[in-house]
């Protein structure tokens, strides 16, 4: 698993900001997938933090949610 970066977290804050006003749409699925997937990643790393490990948890699974309701 790829270390995360700061351009590529930075990225995503950005995207996250454009797209917060249509939470429906099959782009803020995208987004919320390429979330779960950093954070996972972020999780990867820090394995003794169980709050980086519940937060990666929990954006999955929304982001699980996201793609079987489109």
């Amino acid at each position: 698993m790829p270390r995360p970066s700061i351009a590529e977290v930075s990225a995503l804050i950005a995207d996250l900001a454009a797209l917060r006003q249509n939470r429906t749409s099959p782009e803020y699925a995208a987004l919320m997938e390429r979330k779960a997937d950093l954070l996972e990643r972020i999780a990867a790393r820090t394995p003794d933090d169980a709050e980086a490990t519940e937060v990666a948890r929990l954006a999955r699974e929304r982001a699980d949610a996201l793609k079987s309701a489109n």
